[in-house]
């Protein structure tokens, strides 16, 4: 059976909505990030860049988000848009902006905004700005269709909602005002027993929640415990 490693992150939250829509059987097994199960020798293994998700498939193991999503995408012929040059050509360019746009500038805009140490005006504004641009592309987008690509649900859709699910924590509490068409695709989605499925998988496992110093020294390891 599928192993899916998965922290209540946006990143695993994209496989997990993926696992859940296509019925795939699956073993969750969690990674708590905040407690440094990610620097496991096991779990090197299997992702040696330390992060969440990883899945092992039979003799496969695929790890980075956007790949896994694409693997099983491929692997079980389902949340793919019509098979033509132009289509593809769109479902790859919109899943490489989640995955080096969305994800990394939303990730460092949550970082310095809310758990880096003084001072940080500059990377704060600097991460946040490139965050809220690379929502306001989304949101352009959507303006004028249903979903991300083609006419129908696909991985690319799943890729944004991963992320999306964090938009007031990265932008404030606001932010949906300003990225009505990104909303109306968030909720759609949101409203799909699948994702409400995969949102419940954070309960299956006690992660730590608490951002302690022993937490920071596992996720920000560059940040001594003193200045944090």
């Amino acid at each position: 059976m599928l192993k899916f490693y998965y922290h209540p992150s946006p990143n695993p939250a994209k496989v997990a909505l993926f696992l859940e829509e296509s019925g795939l059987p699956y073993e969750l097994v969690p990674v708590d990030t905040r407690k440094g199960e990610q620097f496991a020798p096991s779990y090197l293994a299997i992702n040696p860049n330390a992060k969440t998700p990883a899945i092992v498939d039979g003799d496969a193991t695929v790890f980075d988000s956007n790949a896994i999503l694409l693997y099983l995408a491929e692997k079980t012929g389902k949340f793919l848009p019509e098979n033509t040059p132009a289509v593809r050509g769109q479902l790859l360019s919109w899943l490489m902006f989640v995955a080096s746009g969305v994800g990394p500038y939303s990730g460092q805009a949550v970082h310095f905004k809310h758990f880096a140490p003084e001072p940080k005006d500059y990377p704060v504004k600097r991460y946040l700005f490139e965050a809220e641009r690379h929502w306001g592309i989304l949101n352009a987008h959507l303006a004028n269709r249903k979903y991300m690509v083609g006419n129908s649900y696909t991985i690319v859709d799943m890729a944004v909602w991963g992320w999306a699910r964090a938009v007031p924590f990265i932008l404030g509490p606001d932010a949906w005002s300003k990225l009505p068409n990104l909303k109306r695709l968030f909720d759609e989605i949101s409203a799909r027993p699948a994702a409400a499925r995969a949102e419940a998988l954070k309960e299956r496992h006690a992660f730590k929640t608490e951002m302690d110093d022993d937490a920071r020294r596992h996720l920000f390891p560059q940040v001594t415990t003193k200045a944090a």
